[in-house]
């Protein structure tokens, strides 16, 4: 059963806190129309190549998000490893895990269970943040290392109040199956300091599919976040953070449940800009991010002994990462820009277990440490306005990676043996670079650009220690994983008018070493999983357009497509989502809104049966499908705004092809994928002051 503790509400309290400061003057930031924000259906053009930028706050389809991985899927060329209900796994173009740099304020938060059931975006909560930015390849080295498919950031930003104020941003949200959701942010200063306030809590019961059966997926989550801030000019920004959270999900394709999902974070970050001289502005920033996870098949399931989990288990895993960042920009010459700096991140990692009787009591037994991770990286991107229409835009990076293998054995049970990598190290000098072009079109209200990155990525923890194997001929994965290198070609173009924005965004490339897990040694008793390096070819792209009808009426639609190939073996490289087409139409008149959204994914024939990632793997071919949805909505003024929506409104049955298998603890056949969520009816009200 849900435990109690997980069921706090601080989204309640500060609404409470936020009616106390009636008297307090109104901040700069009131808003100021009486229009709705558009529901978020198709996605977001991007602002600028291959960088998109979105308020998370805004309302979108399907139901608001319960964790980043369920946002950044309304961005054309996402996609996710689906766990059920809540906490899968983002998906960029068919790239996965450490592929992608994922940074909250700056600062990575990382999971702790060697399967990923607490993905980094499982303990983010998009509403309770500002900005959301997306860049899309190799083609950027100021986020730190190894982000081969993109690098995505969630930012809170200084309120930036010019008189003393109080601001508050709250929303209640409800639908089918017992979703309820609570977030508020509340913020309260003058022009030299602030205290602000974030908390969300998010809960639903297990959903039902088209066909009307259930699928295990309920989850209860909260999260709350203090910052305090000094801003003693305009230009100057001294902040401390605090944070915490917690909660628990029930997944339908797993063995174990996620019963704690327990964060900590503190960070403290410096700001001065306009400064002069050619040194323009100065960020530093220091952090240290917590996960303490628990999993167990006992206490969110009926425990029915199956496979190799014969009697009750409980694993706890937890990594501590810290770090920090510091960057300068500078003005070389008028037309040449160039940030520079260095950044330092180091994490651990430890676990425990119990089974059996003692199961309960898992959290009596003494810590292990089994890894230890560090990376120092000193990048430059300089930007050059060659013409008063081209820009060129590079970059170079270097990262001294280094990892310690502490496990003392590997295996469990009978297979248990003395672990060959016992102690030892090892660290790799890891080069990146990009260079790219830009161009605005003579004539025409477009941008074309084209760009070439390269990018050497250190192997993470999961495919250093989680896999059983590493590559033919090697002691483990430890010893034999090798580095992966990227190479990407990346191209584009958009074209924006008062009635019509469209986009487009295709790119080519070629991974030596791609880091590829093969599970063709799995049975029902036992799972085994071997990390190998194989050379691998990727294409693809997306593209978009928006177009305004009449005054009132915008139809718009997205298209994403990714391919890719394992040349060692000669076969399609596996866990690669299908062609996918979003099509939207929406109405805006005043108060009123109204909207439909048809998406539509192609069958994937391609796929490399029992090949993957450490998450998931193709189990063979996936169907099509279509979900039509419809939204709408209404402003009572400027301070108070409802939206509501039915996804899946024609109640379709269809499962996603990055999907996992059910699982035979909830009574699903073996490699049978699970089903998405039925019809859903939800609404949400949002207060601003």
């Amino acid at each position: 059963m849900i435990k109690k503790h997980v069921f706090n509400r601080p989204a309640w309290l500060l609404a409470t806190l936020a009616a106390s400061f009636p008297a307090w003057p109104q901040a700069v930031r009131e808003p100021s129309v009486t229009t709705l924000d558009a529901v978020v259906i198709t996605g977001v053009s991007p602002d600028s190549p291959l960088t998109f930028v979105t308020d998370p706050k805004k309302p979108r389809q399907p139901i608001p998000a319960s964790d980043g991985t369920d946002y950044l899927k309304t961005i054309p060329g996402f996609s996710a490893i689906r766990n059920g209900g809540s906490n899968g796994d983002p998906v960029l173009r068919g790239m996965f895990g450490s592929r992608l740099n994922i940074l909250t304020n700056g600062a990575m938060m990382l999971g702790a269970c060697p399967a990923r059931m607490d993905a980094p975006t499982s303990y983010i909560s998009p509403e309770t943040f500002d900005r959301l930015t997306v860049i899309k390849g190799p083609q950027t080295v100021l986020w730190g290392p190894g982000a081969s498919a993109g690098t995505i950031k969630f930012d809170r930003d200084a309120p930036g109040f010019t008189e003393p104020g109080v601001l508050f941003d709250g929303t209640l949200t409800g639908g089918s199956r017992g979703r309820n959701d609570q977030a508020a942010d509340l913020a309260a200063g003058t022009e030299k300091f602030y205290a602000r306030v974030t908390a969300n809590h998010s809960h639903s019961q297990d959903y039902k599919d088209g066909d009307g059966n259930i699928v295990a997926s309920r989850w209860d989550k909260w999260n709350t976040d203090v910052a305090l801030g000094l801003t003693p000019d305009a230009d100057t920004l001294i902040e401390l953070s605090a944070g915490t959270g917690d909660g628990e999900a029930r997944y339908a394709g797993r063995g174990m449940d996620g019963s704690q999902f327990k964060r900590e974070s503190l960070g403290l970050r410096f700001e001065k800009r306009n400064m002069d001289g050619m040194l323009k502005k100065v960020e530093a920033q220091l952090y240290y991010n917590y996960a303490d996870h628990v999993m167990d098949n006992y206490s969110l399931r009926p425990f029915k002994p199956s496979g190799s989990m014969s009697m009750p288990m409980a694993s706890n895993v937890d990594r501590a990462t810290w770090g920090g960042r510091y960057a300068g920009t500078l003005d070389l010459a008028e037309t040449l820009s160039l940030v520079a700096g260095m950044d330092y991140q180091e994490n651990r990692h430890r676990k425990r277990s119990a089974m059996g009787a003692a199961a309960q009591s898992y959290d009596s037994q003494p810590w292990v440490k089994d890894a230890e991770f560090s990376d120092t990286g000193l990048f430059g991107e300089l930007t050059w306005q060659a013409s008063a229409a081209g820009k060129v835009i590079g970059g170079a990076r270097v990262d001294w990676a280094s990892a310690k293998d502490f496990r003392k054995t590997t295996g469990s049970g009978m297979a248990q043996m003395p672990n060959p990598s016992a102690g030892k190290r090892r660290s790799d000098t890891l080069p990146s670079g990009f260079l790219r072009y830009e161009r605005e079109l003579d004539g025409l209200p477009a941008t074309v650009y084209v760009g070439l990155g390269h990018v050497e990525r250190f192997p993470d923890y999961w495919e250093m220690f989680s896999p059983t194997r590493g590559p033919a001929g090697s002691a483990n994965a430890f010893q034999g994983v090798k580095p992966e290198k990227t190479t990407q070609l990346d191209f584009g173009a958009q074209y924006k008018t008062e009635k019509l924005d469209a986009w487009f965004s295709g790119y080519a490339g070629y991974v030596n070493d791609f880091i590829l897990f093969d599970y063709s040694g799995s049975s029902m008793m036992s799972s085994t999983s071997q990390a190998a390096n194989v050379d691998a070819r990727i294409l693809g792209g997306e593209l978009g357009a928006s177009y305004k009808l009449a005054a009132h009426w915008t139809v718009g639609g997205t298209l994403a497509y990714a391919w890719g190939e394992n040349r060692s073996g000669g076969s399609a490289l596996p866990q690669i989502p299908p062609l996918e087409a979003r099509l939207s139409a929406s109405y805006e008149s005043g108060h009123w809104s109204a909207g439909a959204l048809w998406r539509v994914a192609a069958a994937q024939k391609r796929y490399a049966l029992d090949q993957g990632n450490v998450v998931s793997k193709d189990f063979g071919p996936s169907a099509g499908f279509g979900v039509f949805s419809l939204n709408g909505g209404y402003a009572v003024d400027k301070r108070l705004r409802f939206t509501f929506g039915v996804d899946n409104l024609l109640n379709k049955t269809y499962s996603e092809h990055l999907n996992l298998a059910g699982n035979a603890g909830f009574g699903y056949a073996a490699n049978t994928a699970i089903n998405e969520p039925g019809r859903t009816i939800w609404a949400s009200v949002n207060f601003k002051y």
